[in-house]
């Protein structure tokens, strides 16, 4: 199983991860980063296939995938 890890400090909020994950693991958060925006979290209870439709969507690279 692989997982994704998202840079708080980067991430705006933006959800175009989500909109292209195959799998819904991620989700947006009920938590804000440090730029006041909401940012997204992988859902636990779904399992990551590492396809990397996420990292490559995303605009500020901000997602990183490991195994």
């Amino acid at each position: 199983m692989s997982k994704v890890i998202v840079d708080f400090k980067r991430c705006k909020g933006c959800f175009l991860c989500t909109s292209v994950c195959p799998k819904g693991v991620l989700i947006p958060s009920t938590q804000l980063g440090p730029k006041g925006f909401e940012i997204v979290q992988q859902d636990e209870e779904k399992e990551c296939i590492g396809c990397g439709a996420c990292y490559k969507m995303c605009p500020d690279y901000c997602i990183e995938i490991t195994d």
